[in-house]
């Protein structure tokens, strides 16, 4: 059984900054990607960045510039440095593993941006 864990969300002024933490433990044999992924209310959830295996990054165009996400392959951990957060990046954040065969997500974690 596979379970991510994540840690760092929170209520933050905008201009401040986060950082998530995702731990993945379990049954993990070989790790295509890591990713984040958020939902705010009333929308669809959607990528806000991820990261291959090999160090490839992708980011969606509206954090490009203020969140960097890493990654450690020998602790099967990502995590998103969140830096000039304004309110319209409010939303519960979910960390998301791609195996070969299988994608496993977190419970998420909220992230609140007051304005």
């Amino acid at each position: 059984q596979v379970q991510l864990v994540e840690s760092g969300g929170g209520l933050v002024q905008a201009g401040g900054s986060l950082r998530l933490s995702c731990v993945a433990s379990g049954s993990i044999f070989s790790i295509v990607a890591m990713g984040w992924f958020r939902q705010a209310p009333g929308n669809q959830r959607e990528l806000v960045a991820s990261i291959t295996s090999g160090g490839m990054t992708n980011y969606a165009d509206p954090v490009k510039g203020r969140f960097t996400i890493s990654r450690d392959n020998v602790k099967k951990s990502v995590y998103l440095q969140m830096n000039s957060l304004k309110p319209e990046d409010t939303a519960v954040y979910y960390c998301n593993v791609v195996e070969r065969l299988r994608t496993h997500w977190g419970q998420g974690t909220q992230v609140t941006v007051s304005s």
